[in-house]
């Protein structure tokens, strides 16, 4: 496990796994980056993968107060660490973040929402696809995808 320090100072932990172009897993709310463990695994043989903690969960600290903006910073404290550009993988509410973050500009060069709340709009300008499985049925998915 290894932290990173978000713009408000929350720390937020991420396991690094693997080696190639740099994939970022984001979790739903409710979890932890172990509910990515077994996703993060299978694509950590092709890729270097960034499974973190969203913040107040797991491993990672939490802010005075929550906001979505503190949620997309503590991206940019990921995407710092990836050093550059990283392809982007939210479940569940973390494709909704993972969406609202690539929206705003962030580094992502393609974005995968899986079981996402609702349909993304049309106004991402970056690959994106939207997938629903099992981690042993994603990944095949992801890697052809991320590719």
């Amino acid at each position: 496990m290894e932290k990173v320090t978000s713009a408000d100072g929350t720390a937020i932990a991420y396991d690094r796994l693997g080696d190639g172009p740099a994939v970022v897993l984001v979790c739903g709310s409710s979890v932890d980056r172990v509910a990515n463990a077994g996703l993060a695994a299978l694509l950590a043989q092709n890729f270097t993968v960034y499974n973190y903690d969203r913040r107040g969960c797991g491993d990672s600290g939490d802010g005075a107060e929550y906001a979505i903006e503190h949620e997309i910073e503590d991206l940019d404290a990921i995407f710092a660490a990836v050093g550059g550009s990283a392809h982007l993988c939210g479940t569940s509410s973390g494709a909704a973040l993972a969406l609202l973050a690539t929206a705003a500009g962030r580094p992502v060069t393609k974005l995968a929402l899986c079981e996402p709340p609702e349909p993304p709009p049309d106004t991402v300008v970056v690959p994106t696809q939207v997938f629903t499985g099992t981690p042993a049925a994603l990944a095949p998915a992801l890697k052809e995808f991320f590719a």
